[in-house]
């Protein structure tokens, strides 16, 4: 009887598990109500004639959940962009492996032309600044260790990544 009982609360768990796992990998759709101008988020797709703003699947929409809650808060109000370009190697690997060894979900922006170094070096405030870091609206051009841990604990970002951090930039791999 007991043997019965716990197959039956087994069967039943396995389906739910099998239906739960279903619903991640399910889309989410967001738009505006032209009705009201509000914005809608629903699994279901928008009605037709209505411009999609994001599309959305499970298992992207989840990637950020897996990150300690002190990140997340932090690249919430502090994201990170780490600026590179093709002819920074060693002192890019460098600063990638600053950001990841502390766990930090960032961009980066591989600048291809004279035209956007020129631009970012304004923002930057200086000609020479590859690799750049900007932290919220906080920059600093060039790359130097002590400087950058300053920028990143007053944002909130952990001193050391967590256990099976992913890797973040453009040679995450």
């Amino acid at each position: 009887m007991l043997a019965a009982r716990f197959s039956v609360r087994f069967a039943v768990l396995g389906i739910f598990l099998a239906f739960s796992s279903l619903a991640a990998a399910q889309t989410t759709y967001r738009w505006l109500d032209k009705g009201t101008g509000q914005t809608v988020f629903s699994d279901q797709p928008p009605p037709p004639g209505t411009k999609i703003l994001e599309t959305r699947e499970g298992p992207a929409a989840t990637d950020d959940r897996q990150l300690p809650y002190a990140t997340r808060q932090a690249a919430e109000k502090y994201p990170v962009i780490l600026y590179t370009s093709a002819n920074c190697a060693e002192v890019c690997a460098s600063a990638r492996a600053l950001l990841n060894g502390r766990g930090v979900p960032f961009s980066e922006k591989l600048l291809k032309s004279e035209e956007e170094i020129a631009e970012i070096s304004k923002q930057m405030g200086n000609d020479s600044f590859i690799p750049g870091l900007k932290v919220g609206t906080q920059a600093f051009a060039g790359y130097e260790t002590g400087a950058w841990n300053n920028l990143l604990d007053l944002a909130g970002y952990p001193k050391t990544a967590p256990y099976g951090a992913k890797r973040s930039g453009a040679f995450s791999q």
